[in-house]
């Protein structure tokens, strides 16, 4: 059984930084799908970035281009987002979620999915 574990949330001012980590054990692809998705109360889910493990392929929504990074940490199943020049609109559920290969960046139809982390940026 996959598990995802997310940490690095918490309560920042705008513009200020974050870096979100996602520790996924029972993960043993070597190339796959991993991404971030985050939802405030009242909306839909929403795709924030995602990286095919095992390329330089990456994926980010619009609002976060430029402000957000997506990467693979050196330990194994590890993946970072980290997060610059934070808005109050970024504030969020933000779960880490992970698809075996086959797979595409921008889906939400990942298999596996973490408990979330909180992001809150005030004003």
């Amino acid at each position: 059984q996959v598990h995802l574990v997310e940490s690095g949330g918490g309560s920042v001012q705008a513009g200020g930084s974050l870096r979100l980590s996602c520790a996924a054990s029972g993960y043993t692809y070597t190339s796959s799908c991993m991404g971030w998705f985050r939802q405030a109360p009242g909306k839909e889910r929403e795709e924030v970035a995602a990286i095919y493990t095992g390329g330089r392929s990456t994926y980010y929504a619009d609002s976060v281009k430029g402000r957000f990074t997506i990467f693979q940490g050196n330990a194994k199943n590890t993946v970072y987002l980290q997060m610059n020049s934070l808005k109050p609109e970024d504030t969020a559920m933000y779960y880490c979620a992970a698809d075996a290969p086959p797979c595409s960046l921008k889906t939400d139809r990942f298999d596996y999915w973490g408990q979330g982390t909180q992001v809150t940026v005030s004003s």
